[in-house]
Order: C-alpha cells, then sequence, then structure tokens
C-alpha cells in the first residue's frame, strides 16, 4: 500500500474517532452550513453532522485510488504521482480541519467561518497549482478542455500558465484572514476567473499550435 493512503487512512480514522468520542456533547441537530457571510444558515442530524465529512473523506479516497487504475493514460499519472499523492493527502487533511471547524462552531465557539477557511483554501490551491505545473495529459486530473486533451504541446503550455495563475490565486484566497467581511470573494474569486482565462487561453493556444503545425 502507497504510503500516503497510510497518511489518509489514519487521518479518517483520527475524524472518525473524534466524533465518536465527542457524540454525546453535540446538540441533536448540528450547525453545518454557512452562507457567504459566514453566518451559519443549515443544521444537520446529529450523526450526519459530525460524520459526513469523514466519509466524504472516505468517499474521495476510494475515487482518487481508482483513478489511477481506470484513466486510459495512466501512465502518464505515474509521470507526477508524487504530487498527485501529496495533493490527496492535503485534501484529506482540509476535510479533517473543516470537520474540527464544525466541532468547535458546535462547542459554542465563536469565530469568522470564513475568515478560518480562507488560509486553507489559499493552501488548497497552491498545492493545486504545484500538481497542475507537474501534470502531465490525462482525463481526470488539471484543466481538462477539449483542445488540452487533444494536445500535448497546449495541455503542457496551458498547465504551466494555469499553475501559476492557482498559486496566486491560492495567496490571494489568504487575504481572508486579514479581512473577514470578504474573504469569500477572495478565495472564490480568482479561481473561477483563473478557470475561465485558462479555458480560454487552451482554446486560443491550440489554434495557434494548430495553424503553426
Amino acid at each position: 500500500m502507497r504510503q500516503s493512503y497510510v497518511i489518509i487512512i489514519v487521518l479518517i480514522v483520527l475524524s472518525l474517532l473524534l466524533g465518536a468520542y465527542l457524540y454525546p456533547q453535540m446538540p441533536e441537530r448540528m450547525a453545518s452550513h454557512w452562507d457567504a457571510q459566514g453566518q451559519v444558515d443549515g443544521y444537520a442530524p446529529k450523526f450526519w453532522g459530525l460524520f459526513v465529512l469523514p466519509l466524504i473523506s472516505l468517499l474521495l479516497l476510494l475515487f482518487f485510488v481508482a483513478i489511477p487504475r481506470i484513466d486510459p493514460l495512466k501512465a502518464n499519472i505515474e509521470k507526477f504521482r508524487r504530487y498527485y499523492d501529496g495533493f490527496i493527502v492535503l485534501c484529506t487533511i482540509f476535510f479533517l480541519y473543516l470537520h474540527v471547524l464544525t466541532i468547535l462552531v458546535n462547542l459554542g465557539l465563536t469565530f469568522e467561518m470564513n475568515q478560518a477557511l480562507a488560509l486553507a483554501m489559499g493552501l488548497l490551491f497552491f498545492a493545486a497549482g504545484v500538481m497542475m505545473e507537474n501534470a502531465k495529459r490525462n482525463w481526470f486530473i488539471g484543466i481538462r478542455t477539449p483542445w488540452t486533451l487533444s494536445n500535448d504541446a497546449v495541455w503542457e503550455k496551458t498547465h504551466r500558465l494555469g499553475g501559476r495563475l492557482f498559486r496566486f490565486a491560492g495567496l490571494v484566497a489568504c487575504l481572508g484572514i486579514l479581512l473577514p467581511k470578504y474573504a469569500l470573494l477572495f478565495i472564490m474569486g480568482p479561481v473561477l476567473l483563473v478557470s475561465a482565462y485558462a479555458t480560454v487561453y487552451s482554446y486560443q493556444e491550440f489554434h495557434r499550435v494548430t495553424r503553426a503545425s
């Protein structure tokens, strides 16, 4: 078994054990969703409030394990497997962190949820950028447009640019720590812009490359 999978399983088990240990202390209906201003706007039964995030982490692990096995271009995934595995571990840490934040809110601790998420989301976007810069053409991971999937050169150029932009978006997301009122804007705004720009860039680059050939 890969070392990254062992780490992820340990993190998921810790999350499940934390939920089981704190189960008697939780309210019957737990705060489980927050609006754009970071205010609670949704509740869930105690069981789901404590265990839905660990279960999501488990499902994601199964999905991430399957990708390198079922992708027709799985040999390419092996070329950046170190970055892929690291990103999976970071995703699991993120869900564990979100799980802990949810528990703290339901124990009565008061804080700005969007502010608390800003750094974590920023790190996740930054890591996604690093993985993108090293990703090779495949069907599941990266900026998958018809134009990147059709041409290795377009894939490489789009991901080299997209990776840098995602890393920048991650740094911008961290500004939400300083300006919690606008944290969601700092988190989501740059990522949406980067995704749109990378899509358009891949289209333009594909036509430039094909005309040149």
